[in-house]
């Protein structure tokens, strides 16, 4: 039985979110509480949550259509990456193996795509 359910938002698959509408707290928690899983796998302690990062979905929210549209698509591509990498992680993990090494090869692919999401959020005047 996995930790963390395999669907990120009940009664949606990863990568459904398409509409920018979507760009919901809960969803964004949920992507959040998966990669805590895949960093306590790798053996990382956690880490320090940045008010840019718990309060992006209301902060992109009020951005330009084009930065909430680029935000909606990364949502779903992680999504999509890190629900089958954590289903592989927690199979790998009750088997007795050590899935550090690629919990952590995971953990840094999401690291690297959050940062580019946080790149998306309007800085000044630029919101709407």
């Amino acid at each position: 039985m996995n930790a963390i359910p395999l669907s990120f938002v009940p009664g949606e698959p990863a990568g459904s979110c398409g509409a920018v509408e979507d760009l919901s707290d809960a969803k964004w928690a949920a992507l959040h509480g998966a990669a805590n899983v895949v960093a306590a796998l790798a053996g990382l302690e956690p880490e320090p949550i940045t008010s840019q990062v718990r309060d992006f979905p209301a902060l992109i929210g009020a951005a330009e259509p084009w930065r909430r549209e680029l935000a909606a698509r990364g949502i779903d591509e992680m999504a999509a990456v890190m629900e089958p990498g954590l289903a592989a992680l927690l199979g790998v993990n009750a088997r007795g193996a050590d899935p550090r090494a690629a919990a952590l090869a995971l953990w840094q692919e999401f690291e690297q795509a959050r940062a580019f999401l946080l790149t998306l959020l309007p800085t000044g005047g630029n919101v709407h």
